[in-house]
């Protein structure tokens, strides 16, 4: 069975931070902010299967999968009904800067049928840190919708590059469909342009 390109678009914005509230302090020149390399891997973006594009100012980069797509039906092999994609961002900025994942805005399709659930799941950290911060959304059939929905991760929470050297950003994500695995089921693949987006807001602060 074969689904139209998926993508990913991560938006790297430079906001404001608040260390603590109400304090706010601006983030780092945007023209000091961009992304170095990206490496991907997992069944959702095999080898060879995603491409990437970087906008002029280094803000906003969008990953192009033709492989991320979870889907369940007659004939189609229970592997189908989970993929996942490993992301390894090496984001660079200035010296003295830390940042975190201020937001997750994910865009898509869940078709699904009565009796079928769908989960999209995110989780982000940093190498060399243990601590970790994750979103989900759940979709329950029936249901065949577009869906747009943003994350908004608790500060308290809140994972941050280290200081004094910059951090590989690390965002492992998984689509997968659970229950009636006789009925067709797709999940990710946005009916309008046939893509999937993720955008992520970041949010920084001094060292």
């Amino acid at each position: 069975m074969k689904f139209s390109v998926t993508a990913i678009a991560t938006s790297l914005l430079a906001l404001v931070a608040a260390a603590p509230a109400p304090q706010v302090l601006p983030g780092p020149d945007p023209s000091t902010v961009w992304i170095q390399k990206i490496i991907t891997g997992g069944s959702g973006c095999p080898t060879g299967s995603v491409s990437q594009t970087i906008s002029n100012d280094r803000s906003l980069f969008t990953l192009i999968f033709d492989q991320y797509v979870a889907s369940v039906g007659k004939g189609v092999s229970p592997t189908e009904s989970r993929k996942n994609c490993q992301l390894n961002v090496h984001l660079r900025y200035p010296a003295g800067w830390q940042y975190s994942i201020f937001s997750a805005t994910y865009r898509g399709y869940a078709g699904l049928a009565r009796g079928q659930q769908g989960t999209q799941k995110s989780t982000y950290y940093f190498s060399g840190d243990s601590r970790q911060t994750s979103t989900q959304t759940m979709f329950n059939g029936p249901y065949s919708a577009d869906y747009s929905f943003t994350d908004n991760v608790d500060h308290t929470t809140n994972v941050w590059s280290p200081c004094g050297q910059e951090g590989l950003l690390n965002i492992n994500s998984q689509v997968r469909i659970t229950g009636d695995m006789n009925q067709n089921g797709m999940l990710t693949t946005d009916s309008i342009d046939g893509k999937f987006k993720q955008i992520l807001a970041l949010s920084w602060r001094r060292c």
